[in-house]
C-alpha cells in the first residue's frame, strides 16, 4: 500500500519527466535493434527476441536492485509506478485537444490530436477530432492507467514495468505494414495478453459509471466486430456509457480502415471530451477505492473466522 501511494503521489505531483524520461531511452534502444534484427524471412522470431531482450533484462535488473534495497524495496516499487503510469500525461493531452477545440481552433486541436494518434488528422472534421480524442482517452486509459495498476497490485514494481515496456514495444512495432507485421507480431500479441483481463475489467468499470444499460449492448452486439480484442470492449463500452456514437473509418498510413461503428447516441462534439475525461477520472477513483478497500475486507473476513 505504502508504494502505491508513493508512486501515485509522486505521479500526480510531477507527472512524467519532462527530461531524461526513461521511455524516451528505452524508445531509442528499441529503434536500434529493431533495424538490426527486422531482417530476413525469420520475422517473428527476430521480433519475439527483440522482445524478450528489452523486456527481461530491464526486469532482472529491477528485482536484483529491489533485492538489495531491502526494507527500501517500496520505494522502488513505487518509482516503477510512476515510470509505468501516465494518468496525468493522458489527461493533460486530452485537454491540450479540448480547449483549443471548444474556442473554435480546429488547425490547433488536430495538431494536438496528431501527438497522441496514429491516425491522419490533417483534413479531420471537428466531430472527428473529438471522436478521436475520446476514443484515445478511453483507449488509452486502459492501457496507461487501469492496466497498470492492475498488474502492480499483483507483482509489484515488475509487474508494472512488464505492463509498461510491453505495451511501448506494441505501440512502436505492433502494426500490420509491411515493415512490421511479422516483426511485431509477438510484441501485439503479448499486449493483448497482458491487457486481457484489465480491459474487460474497465469495460465493466465504464458500464458501472455511466448508462450501463448501453454500454452493456454495446459491448456484447460491437466489440466482437472490432479488431483487437481489448480495445473493443473497452471503447464500446465507454461510448455506450457516454451515450455517444464512436468508432467508424478513420485514416491510419494513407489508408482507410474500416471500423465498426461503436455506441449509440449522436456522434461526439468537444464539450464531450471533457464528459469522457470525467469517467475515466471516476474509474481511477473507484479502483483506487477498491485498492484499498479489498485489503481491508480480506483482514475483516480472516479475522471473523
Amino acid at each position: 500500500m505504502a508504494a502505491l501511494l508513493f508512486g501515485l503521489a509522486i505521479e500526480w505531483l510531477f507527472g512524467e519527466p519532462r527530461r531524461w524520461h526513461l521511455l524516451v531511452g528505452f524508445g531509442r534502444l528499441a529503434n536500434a535493434i529493431e533495424r538490426a534484427m527486422n531482417k530476413g524471412r525469420i520475422g517473428i522470431a527476430m521480433g519475439a527476441i527483440s522482445v524478450m531482450v528489452l523486456v527481461v533484462i530491464p526486469i532482472f535488473a529491477f528485482m536484483v536492485l529491489r533485492t538489495y534495497a531491502q526494507s527500501w524495496a517500496w520505494v522502488l516499487d513505487g518509482l516503477a509506478l510512476w515510470f509505468a503510469l501516465g494518468a496525468k500525461s493522458l489527461f493533460a493531452h486530452v485537454r491540450a485537444i479540448a480547449q483549443p477545440l471548444m474556442h473554435g481552433d480546429l488547425s490547433a486541436a488536430r495538431v494536438a490530436l496528431s501527438m497522441i494518434v496514429s491516425r491522419d488528422c490533417a483534413q479531420l472534421t471537428e466531430t472527428e477530432v473529438a471522436k478521436g480524442a475520446i476514443e484515445s482517452n478511453l483507449e488509452n486509459g486502459a492501457d496507461a492507467i487501469f492496466a497498470t495498476l492492475f498488474w502492480f497490485a499483483l507483482f509489484g514494481g515488475a509487474g508494472a514495468l512488464l505492463h509498461r515496456l510491453s505495451n511501448t514495444l506494441d505501440a512502436m512495432w505492433g502494426y500490420r505494414t509491411p515493415r512490421f507485421n511479422e516483426f511485431g507480431r509477438f510484441a501485439a500479441r503479448l499486449d493483448d495478453v497482458l491487457n486481457y483481463i484489465p480491459a474487460r475489467l474497465v469495460a465493466i468499470s465504464y458500464a458501472f459509471l455511466g448508462n450501463t444499460r448501453q454500454a452493456v449492448r454495446a459491448w456484447h452486439t460491437q466489440a466482437p466486430l472490432w479488431d483487437s480484442p481489448n480495445a473493443g470492449p473497452v471503447m464500446a463500452a465507454g461510448a455506450g456509457a457516454l451515450s455517444l456514437t464512436l468508432g467508424g473509418n478513420a485514416i491510419y498510413h494513407g489508408q482507410v480502415e474500416v471500423r465498426t461503428p461503436l455506441g449509440f447516441g449522436p456522434a461526439p462534439q468537444a464539450i464531450d471530451i471533457e464528459r469522457s475525461l470525467r469517467l475515466v477520472q471516476k474509474t481511477l477513483a473507484l479502483w483506487l477505492l477498491s485498492c484499498v478497500a479489498l485489503p481491508v475486507l480480506m483482514l475483516l473476513f480472516q479475522e471473523w473466522l
